[in-house]
C-alpha cells in the first residue's frame, strides 16, 4: 500500500472512531409505560400483523454497567427488532445510571422489589398470566436470583446468556484480581460510593489488553472501506465505552456474597427476608453460554443447569464471546434463532 493511501485509509479510520460516539443507536421504537427511581421499563412498538403475534410476552433484563441497548444496536442488527418480526411483545428494563443518592442500592432492591414490580407491569400492560425473562450477564444473574427468590414468580420460561452464577466452578480473572489480598472491597466503596464507569471498563479490557487496545482498531482498519461494518464497528465501540455507575452498596454485595462467598450457589444469599433457592426454579430453562467467554467463563454459567428443578432444561454452548452473544455477527444466525424458536415452541 502506498504512502498516500495508507495515510487516507488512517485518517478515515481515525474519522469513523471519533464518530462512534455520536451514531445513533437503540433506534426501534418504543415507549416507557413504568419506571421507579432511575429504572424504566419500555415497551416496544410491535412489527408483526397481528395474527402473527406472539401472546406471551418477552421481558429483557440487561447487567448493572453497560447500556441495555446491546439488544438494539442498529436495524438489521437488532435482537429486538429480529424478536418483533418473529411476532414477540418485547420489554425492556433498563436500570439506568445511579448517582451519588444511589450508593446504597442493593441486589435486594434490584431482584426482590423493582424487578418484581416491572414483572406485574409486564403483564398487566400484555394482558398475560405468565411471562418469557431473558438476562443477560448480570442481568441473568438477577434473573435466577428472582425466580430462586419467588418459586410463585409467573414464569413461562427462564432464558439466560452468559449469566454469572457459581465462582466456586470457575472464578476467572475477575474473582483473581477481586480477591481480598489484593483488593479492599469495602475502602473502595467508602472512598468513592459508586464505582465509576471507567474502572469497570479498565478492568475488563485489561483481560485482553492487545485485543481490547490494539486488535479493535486493527478491525476497524480492515473494514474502513464497508460502510455497514464500519457502522457495526461503530456501535460496538459507542456501546463498550458507554458505560454507568455500579452502585456501591451493590457492588460490595457482588463482590462479597456472589465472587467470593458463592453464596447463591450454596443457598446461603438473602433478600428481603427471602431465602435465595436455586431449587426454586422450575419454568423451563435455555442457558446460552459463550465458549470462548472471557469475562464469564463457561463452567461458571452451566454449573447452574443441575442445581434448578427444571424439568425441560437446555443448555447451549456456542462458538462466540461475551459480547458476541448479542453484538458479534453470529449472533444474527445462530444465538438469536436458537433463542427465538425456544421461546415460540413454549408461547401461547
Amino acid at each position: 500500500m502506498k504512502l498516500p493511501e495508507t495515510i487516507g485509509r488512517a485518517g478515515r479510520a481515525a474519522m469513523a472512531a471519533a464518530g462512534a460516539s455520536s451514531l445513533p443507536v437503540g433506534q426501534t421504537p418504543r415507549q416507557p409505560i413504568w419506571a421507579i427511581n432511575k429504572t424504566v421499563l419500555y415497551r416496544y412498538a410491535p412489527s408483526a400483523p397481528p395474527e402473527r403475534r406472539v401472546r406471551t410476552p418477552l421481558l429483557l433484563v440487561y447487567a448493572l454497567i453497560n447500556r441495555p441497548y446491546i439488544f438494539d444496536l442498529l436495524p438489521g442488527r437488532s435482537f429486538v427488532e429480529q424478536m418483533l418480526a418473529r411476532g414477540f411483545d418485547v420489554y425492556l428494563l433498563d436500570w439506568g445510571a445511579p448517582g451519588p443518592e444511589d450508593r446504597a442500592t442493593r441486589f435486594d432492591d434490584y431482584a426482590a422489589e423493582y424487578l418484581p414490580r416491572a414483572v406485574r407491569r409486564v403483564l398487566a400492560a400484555a394482558d398475560s398470566d405468565d411471562l418469557h425473562m431473558l438476562g443477560y450477564c448480570i442481568g441473568g444473574t438477577l434473573a435466577v436470583l428472582y425466580a430462586a427468590l419467588f418459586p410463585e414468580a409467573p414464569l413461562r420460561t427462564l432464558a439466560l446468556l452468559a449469566p454469572p452464577i457459581d465462582f466456586a466452578a470457575e472464578g476467572g480473572a475477575f474473582a483473581r484480581w477481586l480477591d481480598p489480598r489484593h483488593m479492599d472491597v469495602d475502602n473502595l466503596v467508602d472512598k468513592l460510593g459508586n464505582i465509576p464507569p471507567e474502572l469497570i471498563e479498565l478492568g475488563s479490557k485489561m483481560l485482553k489488553p492487545v485485543e481490547n487496545y490494539v486488535g479493535v482498531y486493527a478491525g476497524l482498519w480492515d473494514r474502513i472501506d464497508d460502510p455497514a461494518a464500519v457502522a457495526a464497528w461503530q456501535a460496538m465501540h459507542r456501546w463498550v465505552h458507554d458505560g454507568v455507575p455500579f452502585a456501591g452498596a451493590a457492588f460490595r454485595q457482588w463482590v462479597n456474597d456472589f465472587i467470593r462467598g458463592n453464596r447463591l450457589v450454596r443457598g446461603e444469599l438473602l433478600a428481603r427476608g427471602r431465602r435465595a433457592e436455586l431449587a426454586n426454579i422450575r419454568a423451563p430453562l435455555l442457558n446460552v453460554v459463550a465458549q470462548h467467554d472471557h469475562i464469564v467463563p463457561p463452567a461458571q454459567s452451566a454449573a447452574l443447569m443441575p442445581l434448578v428443578a427444571s424439568a425441560d432444561q437446555l443448555l447451549e454452548v456456542v462458538p462466540s464471546g461475551h459480547v458476541g452473544l448479542m453484538g458479534g455477527s453470529g449472533a444474527r444466525d445462530r444465538v438469536w434463532p436458537t433463542i427465538a424458536g425456544w421461546l415460540a415452541e413454549r408461547s401461547l
